[in-house]
């Protein structure tokens, strides 16, 4: 980056900081520029969503009034924030308020449970901290009754799986996971984090090649915003931990599930190393069937530091 356009950035973060304080500055006004592909923002979770995705042009860009909203952290593990397996309430606080200010009808933020859906409502502190936007907005669905059996156009290898019914009804999908290893998956980002939507995750695992189903599955809950919580990086021993959790205060945000994941692998080391993002099988795939773009070099990435 140039330094006339670093110094620019500079200010804008200022400014919105002040606006945050003041509401006297819009943030149309503070990024007026044509949007970028991917943000990259350093800084405190829920300031950091927010400047992210203003930098993609604010939340009106992807939630229209009257529209329902499903936002899928990771809250599937009864942990608190700093273990890094589950998104950071207050990237999930940010995402859903600023849904509510661009008009949104309706917010749930959903996630299948890997473990007791009650102790990690409450243990991940997402729960909690949504209470000050609105009640009964975050749930974690494990019950058949709130799935339906949905058909996978685009899928090669699974066809159908049972999806929950308020995220085949939302008319916006916003995926919002914690930066995390996954034993199986390599990574575990927005697109590997779809399988939270789902009633049956283990036949990913073992009727079908688990790479090309998580493609799959994405074709079909394709996200309209993906941000990413880095906050806390799990980049060993996930997807549940412990291991080794980087601290590195950042949000990544883009249209592109695709683009967004490969952002983030090649921002941070994974397994005590550095990797491309074509090296994880299942980001190289989704990118190979037209999902999005693996080539972030020729990409727009506009980075911010608060």
């Amino acid at each position: 980056m140039k330094r006339r356009d670093f110094l620019k950035y500079q200010l804008h973060g200022a400014l919105w900081l002040a606006a945050g304080a003041s509401g006297l500055v819009s943030a149309e006004s503070l990024f007026a520029e044509a949007a970028p592909d991917v943000a990259v923002v350093k800084g405190a979770p829920g300031a950091a969503t927010r400047a992210a995705v203003e930098l993609l042009g604010g939340m009106k860009a992807f939630v229209k009034p009257g529209q329902r909203v499903v936002i899928k952290p990771n809250m599937s593990f009864p942990h608190p924030v700093e273990r890094g397996s589950n998104t950071h309430p207050e990237v999930v606080t940010a995402l859903a308020a600023m849904c509510k200010e661009a008009g949104a009808s309706r917010v749930l933020v959903l996630d299948h449970p890997l473990s007791s859906a009650e102790r990690c409502l409450e243990q991940s502190g997402i729960r909690e901290a949504c209470q000050a936007i609105e009640e009964d907005m975050v749930h974690a669905f494990t019950s058949p009754s709130f799935y339906r059996e949905a058909d996978i156009p685009k899928g090669e290898d699974m066809k159908r799986n049972q999806v929950m019914r308020d995220v085949l009804e939302a008319d916006v999908l916003i995926a919002a996971p914690t930066a995390k290893s996954h034993s199986s998956a390599g990574v575990s980002l927005s697109l590997k984090g779809m399988m939270g939507l789902i009633l049956d995750r283990g036949v990913m695992h073992g009727r079908h090649e688990l790479d090309e189903a998580i493609v799959d599955l994405a074709s079909l809950l394709k996200a309209d915003l993906t941000v990413i919580d880095s906050s806390y990086v799990l980049t060993t021993g996930g997807p549940s931990g412990p291991g080794k959790v980087i601290k590195a205060d950042t949000v990544i945000a883009s249209r592109d599930m695709v683009a967004a994941d490969a952002t983030c692998v090649a921002s941070f080391e994974w397994y005590g190393r550095t990797f491309k993002p074509q090296q994880v099988n299942h980001i190289r795939r989704a990118a190979e069937r037209g999902l999005g773009r693996l080539d972030i070099e020729n990409l727009r990435t506009r980075t911010l530091t608060l």
